[in-house]
């Protein structure tokens, strides 16, 4: 049978679409000479099922995906890695700067504790000067409150003053 009357199954096809998403990410042109299929059957399947090729695999990877690609590369020497990325449609480059991303998420945000102790210093003082004026305020407020309520009941025994 040729290659242009071939006819194959739903799930043929969607096994071939599926090896095209990650992990896997095979390329449309591997897996036409795997499978002695044309490209262009390929890129039908795919408009067929409304997906897009994307030229820019890498936002296909999820951060599961990219920390398993970095664990897979960290030994392979610079050429490995290239034939590596071209199996996988990805770019040596981003491969790099998902392994920077990887080591700097578990670098951990260390401060001089000597900075730390003197802001921690500094705030104490603060919180400490902010109390006592809200003790004075109290107080005042107290007494205020305590001339108010004398000065009602001097009004009420002995009436209201009288201004010369």
């Amino acid at each position: 049978m040729s290659k242009k009357n071939k006819r194959y199954t739903k799930e043929f096809k969607e096994s071939v679409l599926k090896r095209l998403e990650p992990p896997t990410n095979d390329t449309i042109t591997d897996l036409a000479k795997e499978f002695n299929i044309s490209r262009g059957a390929i890129y039908g399947w795919i408009n067929a099922a409304g997906k897009t090729p994307s030229s820019n695999a890498s936002n296909k990877w999820t951060p599961k995906d990219k920390f398993h690609i970095v664990s897979e590369t960290l030994t392979l020497t610079e050429v490995e890695l290239a034939a590596y990325c071209r199996r996988k449609g990805i770019f040596p480059e981003e491969v790099k700067a998902w392994r920077e991303t990887c080591i700097s998420a578990n670098t951990p945000n260390r401060k001089d504790p000597l900075v730390l102790e003197q802001k921690l210093r500094e705030e104490k003082e603060r919180v400490e000067k902010l109390e006592r004026e809200l003790r004075l305020k109290e107080k005042a407020l107290a007494e205020t409150a305590a001339l108010l309520v004398l000065s009602k009941k001097a009004e009420a025994i002995w009436g209201a003053l009288e201004e010369d």
